[in-house]
């Protein structure tokens, strides 16, 4: 399998989704893309952004792509192998002083606000704000993901049942994330990097920063049917549901969650959602990004069966 390295100039970079936008690469199912990647912002260095940006085309974050997997058809399923993220020296987040509808209930819409600037060590995995207050770094794309199957120019803020802006914290290296491919060719985007974030994003901000280098080996699935993202981790399944009402999205991710258990270990549904009620946790993914998230997480070893029906390796 290949290693292909898409460099981080003005060709391979976009803000927004589109089916109608051009391939930088094309690559073969199981190949490995390598990049680096701006902030969410389109930040070269702490308030200095990327220049030329076209106002309507890179409105949304920085994302490198799209790249086409030869052969993969809509209606299929990209398995996305997260090989690797490496953050980049500093970082960013704030809250308050902007409309939200969690700030407007917080009355901290009108502010005032406040902007931290992190430094970031990916060797120690440890970031410093300037304040001197210290966290571990937890890396993570934001965005991962393909566009709708409509024609037009599509935000990168929501996530949709094709990925995108996702914002999961629990997809560091070593998880794997499934989607259902939208279009011909899949043309996957990437972007978004997270140096830290926490189940929620509740001021709509992580430690925002560049990506130093990603490694994600795109692999399609033709014999797994999906209607919603999946991923594995080493420790859990996920399944996980967007909408505008968190219910809606909740359900969404218990019902992908029951459809998991049956694939994975037999299960028919009313037995699923038994036993999901004692060992399945639903975490809410985000309260941002026009959408409501929330991830439904089956530990690897929350059932144990006396004779084998599930591996928990994976499709």
């Amino acid at each position: 399998m290949a290693l292909h390295e898409i460099p981080l100039e003005r060709r391979t970079l976009h803000g927004h989704f589109s089916r109608d936008l051009a391939p930088v690469v094309t690559v073969e199912s199981g190949d490995t893309i390598a990049f680096s990647c701006l902030d969410a912002g389109w930040h070269v260095s702490p308030g200095s952004r990327f220049e030329p940006r076209d106002p309507e085309l890179d409105a949304g974050h920085a994302l490198v792509g799209p790249v086409e997997i030869r052969g993969a058809k809509a209606g299929e399923t990209l398995e996305v192998r997260i090989e690797q993220v490496r953050v980049g020296a500093w970082g960013w987040c704030g809250a308050a002083d902007w409309s939200t509808p969690l700030n407007d209930r917080l009355g901290l819409s009108d502010g005032p606000g406040v902007l931290l600037e992190w430094t970031l060590d990916a060797n120690t995995g440890i970031g410093h704000d300037e304040l001197g207050r210290e966290v571990d770094l937890l890396p993570f794309l934001g965005v991962l993901g393909m566009p709708p199957p409509e024609p037009g120019v599509h935000s990168t803020t929501p996530p949709r049942v094709w990925g995108g802006n996702i914002d999961c914290k629990e997809l560091v290296e070593g998880a794997r994330l499934y989607l259902p491919i939208p279009v011909n060719g899949a043309l996957f985007s990437a972007g978004d990097c997270h140096a830290r974030q926490g189940d929620g994003e509740v001021s709509q901000l992580a430690i925002e920063c560049p990506l130093a280098r990603a490694e994600l080996t795109l692999s399609v699935l033709g014999n797994l049917e999906l209607r919603t993202p999946i991923a594995w981790t080493p420790t859990a399944w996920l399944t996980f549901g967007f909408d505008d009402d968190l219910d809606e999205a909740a359900a969404i991710a218990v019902d992908a969650m029951l459809e998991l258990m049956g694939r994975e270990h037999g299960l028919e549904r009313p037995d699923a959602l038994a036993l999901a009620s004692l060992v399945v946790d639903l975490r809410v993914t985000q309260m941002v990004n026009d959408a409501r998230g929330v991830h439904a997480v089956l530990p690897h070893d929350g059932i144990r069966f006396t004779t084998m029906t599930g591996s928990g390796a994976g499709p």
